[in-house]
């Protein structure tokens, strides 16, 4: 863990590529701590709060002129600043469990790995604009080729990153497992090639088993 960063029990993040089946997931990890009595707060990245979604809108939208790899990481962690501040820190300090459709490593998987930014200016910022770092991080592992495929099959139109190459997507799978094995204290990596029950399923019990260790 870089330094200056404080370890948040409750703050449960997914992480993956492309078609891993995130939303299925975060969906099955809310309901398992709702039939426990918790309060949970599900969101996303980048998003999350209404500027943040606005944020959002600018990085993604492909009609934009191609962003530069720094102005994508900082308008990332712009984005993240407002989330934390505003939805994050405050419902994990009245007791909530926040569920995070993506985090920081996102940042270092994407704009690191696959834009070949300097991993050290990412921690930089990870330390001043955030500040926070997950309890658990879920990373849901899929093939390049399995995830394009899922993700042609939801009828939806490519954002701008989601339009890129196979080898970006090759390089960010290489970031995700690069951190997994870097923090291997907080992440666990679940094959996402099964049907979507089964993934679900096994994000379950790696969430109990992380309750039950912190008992």
């Amino acid at each position: 863990m870089p330094a200056g960063l404080t370890i948040e029990p409750r703050l449960i993040t997914l992480e993956g590529g492309e078609g891993a089946g995130k939303s299925t997931v975060l969906a099955a990890l809310r309901d398992a701590l709702l039939a426990d009595g918790c309060e949970v707060v599900s969101t996303r990245e980048p998003g999350g709060t209404p500027l943040a979604e606005r944020i959002r809108e600018l990085l993604l939208d492909p009609s934009h002129e191609a962003a530069s790899p720094e102005t994508e990481l900082l308008l990332m962690f712009a984005s993240r600043a407002q989330h934390v501040a505003e939805r994050i820190l405050p419902a994990l300090r009245r007791g909530a469990w926040v569920i995070s459709d993506r985090f920081t490593d996102s940042s270092h998987a994407y704009q690191g790995a696959g834009r070949g930014l300097d991993g050290a200016f990412i921690e930089d910022l990870e330390r001043r604009v955030v500040g926070i770092e997950p309890g658990l991080t879920l990373l849901l592992d899929l093939g390049i080729a399995h995830g394009r495929e899922r993700a042609r099959g939801r009828d939806l139109l490519p954002d701008r990153i989601e339009r890129e190459r196979d080898e970006f997507f090759e390089r960010v799978r290489g970031g995700f497992l690069a951190r997994a094995a870097e923090h291997s204290g907080r992440f666990r990596v679940i094959d996402a090639s099964p049907v979507a029950s089964v993934v679900a399923a096994t994000a379950v019990s790696a969430l109990t088993q992380y309750r039950e260790d912190m008992a």
